[in-house]
């Protein structure tokens, strides 16, 4: 059975769930999680900014993503230890969510992923998209989708 979960979360309350329900799923199968976070990259420079203001404000973007990151997964760590399960936790900086959670899967050695998703509809997807089903056409593992 599954001995390696990857769960990517963002904080978020579908993803505290996804955190609840990957743990209780791993502790039953005597499995490990390793928790993702994908922050984005900074924004792209203005043309009226220097390109001192433009390092000072890319440094600042990483250091509030990386702070974000840590608290978010420092969270999720607490709960792996309260459930007895083993936790790791990992995050990456890049606007490419999708391709990032199917390259961390295989990266870390996981054997199934556990992703929440919205349910926006038909119409909210076409103008935000879905992480989930972009996961789903690109990974070869299988996918645990909570709703």
């Amino acid at each position: 059975m599954y001995q390696h979960l990857l769960v990517p979360i963002d904080g978020s309350e579908l993803s505290v769930r996804a955190a609840h329900e990957s743990l209780s799923l791993a502790a039953k199968l005597g499995a490990r999680v390793t928790g993702f976070v994908v922050e984005p990259m900074p924004p792209l420079a203005l043309e009226s900014m220097t390109l001192a203001s433009y390092a000072q404000a890319n440094e600042e973007h990483c250091a509030r993503t990386k702070a974000h990151a840590q608290t978010v997964l420092a969270g999720f760590s607490a709960l792996a230890a309260e459930q007895g399960v083993p936790f790791d936790g990992q995050f990456k900086c890049t606007d490419a969510v999708d391709q990032a959670i199917v390259e961390a899967a295989a990266e870390y050695g996981c054997d199934l992923v556990v992703m929440v998703t919205h349910g926006r509809g038909v119409f909210s997807e076409m103008l935000f998209g879905s992480h989930t089903k972009n996961v789903i056409s690109r990974s070869k593992l299988p996918l645990l989708v909570l709703h």
